[in-house]
């Protein structure tokens, strides 16, 4: 065919096209649109310049975990009977289910129906719909007698602390106008950031059974309190990170059927903007603007190109995937370490990730070697305590930067000064830290004096109203969960610390 008659094709030519369209068109037709496509598709993927390695997740592995013996469910993720009878045996209603269990692909959408399920238990800002508890219009069917082991005169707990306040957002916040007053099912019995701030015996007899923590002190009072309190059922941290009360006697609740949960989800869009904000830090030479701009120099430079790098992501939790999300929107690469890769599957963060690798020392080195931007999002665990230390830095790619949003006893500080300094052989061109071993930062530390070091006080997630959030999130959401007998978003697991 002449390059003219497949001009005309495109044009739908009448000088080409019969005025009844013959089978021999058709074929063109389908051969011209063959080759476009293909054409399209080789121009894709030549685009792209890093490969997506997914072995974590494939039919196989799909098949075989749903064949497999299930896990227990965790009693604070059980379903009532009613619940429970509208399911069938994959977890998911049975008027959805397949007949067929032996096709592999209905195998592969129960169990990713399964996890969409124990997904929707957390909570994010950005995508959860508000206020869902009354969907079901369940009766309120149990009281909250709440202990708040917080400063009474911190002003974003006054939705709590404050008997109107919250009598007004529990009123509010109910969808059921036929049920039980809310706000006579919640009461706070006690107020105070110190064990001595509290009767015990008399907390005892008014069956205390919900703890609000917010004070950066309260891990000694809770565990007293837990050891204590028998009719404690439910925990909340107002933080996402629940390190500042993990205790022997927190882990141990679980035994007896305690609940813990967190704010996560409230604070991870200010910390991802903030981790972009540190990559173009870098990238265009922000420093070196800002002395031309006081030179008043006019000397061109040459920047870096955000698109294509790597961002190797620590922890990918609900910050790291926060962090992934606006990584992608830039075009970058996005690699991360997580303690089960499998759940990046389940929980459709495919889009978001293109390696997931296991949270073992070999794959953290690798991640190190393969990243051009390094972001720390974990929480603060006894196994995740100095876990990025001198020969995690070692490993680090040439003229990377490292980034820490996580919590500051992760990493080994003096081993990332050494990574720091390139008189020393040290591997990155700089560092951006929000969080630090000791907060605050030691006037002696030699951070402070490294020019390549971009620091901020703690605060990346500190918007006007985050603290304000985080508790409406626990009245607003939670609280009306707890006295209807529903799950509770954002469960912690109080051995794992998160």
């Amino acid at each position: 065919m002449t390059k003219t008659e497949r001009n005309n094709i495109m044009f739908m030519s009448p000088r080409i096209i019969p005025r009844r369209p013959t089978f021999s068109y058709f074929i063109i037709l389908f051969l011209f649109t063959s080759a476009l496509l293909n054409e399209v598709k080789v121009t894709a993927l030549s685009q792209s310049s890093f490969p997506i390695r997914r072995a974590f997740y494939s039919k196989s592995t799909c098949t075989a975990a749903s064949k497999s013996t299930p896990t227990p469910t965790p009693t604070h993720l059980q379903m009532s009977p009613k619940e429970e009878s509208s399911l069938g045996a994959t977890g998911v209603p049975a008027t959805s289910q397949s007949t067929d269990t032996s096709n592999d692909a209905n195998n592969c959408g129960a169990a990713a129906a399964e996890a969409a399920a124990v997904n929707a238990l957390y909570w994010n800002r950005e995508t959860s719909a508000s206020r869902q508890y009354g969907t079901r219009q369940g009766p309120i069917t149990r009281q909250a007698k709440i202990i708040c082991i917080s400063d009474p005169n911190d002003d974003a707990n006054q939705i709590i602390i404050n008997e109107e306040t919250l009598t007004s957002a529990l009123t509010s916040s109910d969808a059921d106008a036929d049920a039980e007053s809310p706000s006579s099912s919640a009461k706070i019995l006690a107020v105070g950031s110190q064990l001595e701030d509290f009767d015990i015996p008399k907390l005892k007899e008014d069956g205390a059974n919900v703890i609000f923590c917010s004070h950066a002190k309260a891990r000694e009072p809770l565990a007293q309190l837990l050891t204590e309190i028998d009719s404690i059922q439910w925990v909340h941290s107002r933080s996402a990170g629940i390190d500042y009360i993990t205790s022997e006697a927190l882990a141990e609740s679980a035994s007896r059927g305690v609940i813990v949960t967190n704010a996560k989800g409230s604070f991870s869009s200010t910390l991802a903007e903030y981790t972009m904000m540190a990559i173009s830090y870098f990238a265009k030479d922000l420093p070196r603007l800002m002395r031309q701009k006081k030179d008043k120099n006019w000397g061109k430079y040459c920047v870096e190109e955000i698109r294509f790098k790597t961002l190797g992501i620590i922890g990918f939790g609900d910050i790291g995937r926060a962090c992934a999300k606006l990584a992608k929107a830039y075009g970058m690469n996005v690699t991360a370490l997580r303690r089960n890769p499998q759940k990046s599957a389940e929980a459709g963060d495919d889009e978001l990730c293109d390696v997931v690798y296991p949270s073992d020392k070999a794959s953290l080195h690798r991640l190190m070697s393969e990243s051009d931007y390094i972001l720390c999002a974990l929480p603060l665990t006894a196994a995740t305590k100095g876990m990025i230390d001198k020969e995690a830095f070692d490993h680090a790619k040439s003229n990377s930067v490292f980034i820490n949003v996580g919590r500051g006893p992760i990493v080994d500080e003096d081993a990332l000064i050494d990574a720091l300094k390139s008189e020393s052989g040290g591997s990155l061109k700089g560092a951006a830290l929000d969080v630090f071993a000791t907060e605050p930062l030691p006037v002696e530390s030699e951070l402070w004096s490294l020019d390549n070091v971009l620091m901020s006080p703690h605060n990346m997630d500190a918007t006007e109203t985050f603290m304000n959030e985080a508790a409406d999130f626990f009245v607003e959401e939670n609280l009306p969960r707890f006295l209807r007998g529903e799950n509770l978003l954002n469960p912690v697991d109080q051995a794992a610390g998160y």
